[in-house]
């Protein structure tokens, strides 16, 4: 059954209406190895001519990712925390780099993130800072320019552009997956207005249209709904207010 995309339709007509630029990105999360699932994305990447930030699990980067990721230059290799670990304590929402370690620790492991994915990718690496379930401790933000980055990106509107000196903050706002249910496409009704909101919010100046719109994957969980509907997602973007935005970190 085809989505029904009139809600998103009359968004996008309104910014067409007022001349209105959408800076639009993509990360893609938990990449550590070369799969068919990875070689998908980066087609569709390629098919869209949108950027994929693919946030890497250091720990776990193999060397045919990184040889992969020099053949698809679409495919931009950002860090995803250390070794995607949950310390968070029982009945709690998981976290890597949550506040429940000494600060020391969580900068260290960031540290030898970027160290190690520095090494595996060269220049191409990116220098930001993607905390395992979008989760970080409030205090290590402080910290991160320091430790090497230039960035940081979790989930939802960011609240401020550069939460610390030297230190930007580019978020994702859509993700597809329905994590609690059956991991699959959330309804494509809801997703459709939750888009549709957030444009308008962004017209309407109730929230940052200085902030890349990001749409959130994670290429390994995916089924044909989901590849389906981020296809037909970013094209409808592109097709209208959407320009494709890559991180530089001289934006920092």
């Amino acid at each position: 059954m085809t989505p029904d995309w009139s809600a998103l339709d009359r968004e996008l007509a309104h910014w067409q209406k007022g001349n209105l630029t959408l800076p639009l990105w993509w990360r893609d999360d938990d990449a550590m190895s070369q799969s068919a699932e990875l070689e998908r994305l980066a087609d569709l990447s390629a098919e869209l001519d949108l950027p994929v930030h693919l946030a890497v699990i250091p720990q776990g980067a193999t060397a045919d990712l990184a040889r992969f990721a020099a053949d698809n230059p679409q495919l931009i290799p950002v860090v995803h925390g250390w070794a995607h670990q949950n310390h968070a304590p029982a009945g709690e929402k998981k976290a890597e780099f949550g506040a429940h370690r000494p600060l020391e620790e969580l900068l260290e492991d960031a540290e030898h993130g970027l160290t190690a994915l520095k090494e595996l990718f060269g220049s191409s690496l990116r220098p930001m800072f993607v905390p395992p379930w979008n989760r970080i401790s409030p205090e290590m933000l402080t910290w991160l320019a320091g430790a090497g980055f230039t960035a940081v990106s979790t989930f939802a509107p960011r609240k401020a552009a550069k939460p610390a000196s030297g230190l930007l903050r580019v978020n994702t706002h859509l993700d597809p997956i329905d994590w609690k249910g059956g991991r699959s496409l959330l309804p494509p009704e809801q997703l459709i207005a939750q888009v549709a909101r957030q444009l308008r919010d962004r017209r309407l100046g109730e929230a940052d249209n200085a902030e890349p719109y990001g749409l959130l994957t994670h290429h390994l969980v995916h089924d044909e709904a989901i590849w389906s509907f981020i296809s037909a997602l970013a094209k409808r973007l592109l097709d209208g207010p959407g320009e494709a935005w890559i991180y530089d970190e001289r934006m920092s």
